[in-house]
């Protein structure tokens, strides 16, 4: 499943209880988490430090920009991906995109793994389409980028939710 929304929607806290669902009462659930933060930002460190409070203790979490291997890695294990801004992000850092360098081989891949992964899955990305257009080219760029890539991720998931002030809208259901 997808799950889309803005900035503190609640989209993540709402895709842990579905992959808690999912996965079962009291089952492993593999948390993969693409943020990486700064010693020097206390904002960032209070955000993570409240995801990671929420986590159960019988979860797994693994601190990771190269989600399509740790998807291939384990394709048994309920996993819930946390966020998928915060990968496209690495990405476009890695290949230099946010002038001129191409993503398409990773979010390639990325949909590629998705598509064939075996277990329960939930994604949460950011909505970018929901607020005003960037001022800056490097902005743009990265809107683009990612909704391109909901886009994409939208097509193979089986649902996708929207999360708007804690609620969830079904855009697709199975």
């Amino acid at each position: 499943m997808l799950v889309l929304g803005g900035i503190r929607s609640g989209k993540s806290q709402w895709a842990e209880t579905a992959i808690a669902e999912a996965a079962g009462d009291g089952r492993a659930v593999r948390y993969l988490a693409t943020g990486s933060g700064s010693a020097d930002d206390a904002e960032w460190s209070a955000r993570v430090a409240a995801h990671r409070q929420r986590r159960p203790a019988h979860w797994s979490t693994v601190e990771t920009i190269d989600v399509p291997t740790q998807l291939r890695t384990d394709t048994h294990t309920a996993t819930l991906v946390d966020d998928v801004g915060g990968w496209l992000t690495a990405v476009m850092d890695r290949r230099g995109a946010w002038t001129s360098g191409s993503v398409a081989t990773d979010v390639d891949e990325l949909i590629d793994a998705v598509d064939g992964f075996g277990s329960a899955l939930a994604l949460v990305s950011p909505e970018v389409g929901l607020t005003v257009v960037p001022a800056t080219a490097a902005g743009r760029r990265f809107a683009d980028e990612l909704g391109t890539l909901n886009q994409r991720l939208a097509a193979v998931c089986e649902r996708v939710v929207l999360v708007v002030a804690g609620q969830p809208v079904t855009v697709k259901a199975p």
